[in-house]
């Protein structure tokens, strides 16, 4: 008989962890692994990687998870490699070849090909995904056999480099390299590339690079975090203003701290900007996301004082 498993005493954590996600894991799998070891109450990803993607993959924890849409949005960079010349039907190594024909594409053409989709481009979400239509993601139409009509949408290739790599399976490939916006599906992109040079294709690897400001240098592995002891994971976690980057900090006296959180717009000599963090002071503490216009300071995403409460006690 199987001993019973030992239960986790939950505790709270707050801050960002930047895991390095494994190949073959969801990322909600990946999650729940990092939430287990630092046995956090509360937790949360930035957007999800494919089981088939490893890469940077943001998680938050705590009052963190507060701010998890803000890095959503935030640019991503990949690499990846497109096999030429067959395409699939999921546009991945994973679905059913489709059809196969020669690539005779010459460098040249690659080059034309990093034109053509690089700025802004509309792309079309693949059937294989998350996206929901009529309350149902796509790949759930898909696994019944279904297509179903998918609107394009803008995105933007800040850039795009491709460089051809030794062949598989008898069948030439492509390394990219892309930095984009947010929303864009490199798979998609691999079989527009293949479209472009008339052949087709479909990816066979894909790993992200960056997420916002946050590079693979900066991640740690599950199997890192796991030979850790406690202190030593507490330890990986950046504090939860990490997020912010790019945000413009104001400090508020105390007399305005609570009516900021209490969702009021308080006034002062503040240039108008889109993106503020706002502290309070004496403790300094995070108060939480606003925008400044006309001279009022506008409340965007609030902690409450007991996050906030939590936080001080149980800094990253």
């Amino acid at each position: 008989m199987n001993a019973p498993r030992t239960r986790v005493q939950r505790r709270p954590v707050h801050g960002l962890l930047l895991l390095d996600k494994p190949l073959g894991m969801s990322s909600n799998n990946a999650l729940q692994k990092a939430k287990y070891l630092l046995r956090a109450e509360k937790a949360g990803h930035t957007g999800t990687l494919d089981p088939l993607a490893s890469g940077v993959l943001p998680l938050c924890f705590g009052a963190a998870t507060k701010f998890s849409q803000i890095h959503l949005d935030a640019d991503k960079a990949y690499e990846a490699v497109a096999k030429m010349g067959q395409t699939t039907s999921t546009g991945d190594a994973e679905g059913e070849v489709l059809a196969q024909c020669e690539a005779t594409f010459s460098p040249d053409d690659l080059r034309q090909v990093e034109q053509t989709l690089s700025g802004p481009i509309q792309q079309i979400p693949p059937m294989h995904s998350a996206l929901k239509k009529d309350g149902k993601a796509l790949y759930e139409y898909a696994r019944e056999g279904l297509t179903v009509e998918r609107a394009s949408r803008a995105i933007t290739i800040h850039s795009l480099r491709l460089q051809e790599i030794e062949p598989q399976d008898g069948l030439r490939c492509v390394r990219m390299w892309v930095d984009c916006s947010k929303g864009t599906y490199i798979r998609t992109l691999a079989e527009d590339m293949g479209k472009a040079l008339g052949c087709g294709a479909h990816l066979i690897s894909l790993r992200r690079t960056r997420s916002g400001p946050f590079g693979v240098a900066d991640c740690i592995t599950l199997e890192q975090l796991e030979a850790m002891d406690d202190d030593q994971r507490q330890a990986q976690l950046r504090p939860v203003d990490s997020l912010l980057q790019g945000h413009q900090p104001i400090t508020l006296e105390p007399h305005d701290s609570g009516r900021f959180l209490s969702g009021l717009r308080r006034r002062g000599a503040w240039p108008d900007c889109e993106h503020v963090s706002v502290y309070g002071q004496d403790p300094h503490s995070l108060l939480g996301t606003a925008h400044v216009k006309a001279g009022e300071l506008i409340p965007t995403r609030l902690l409450s004082p007991l996050e906030i409460k939590s936080l001080l006690e149980n800094p990253a």
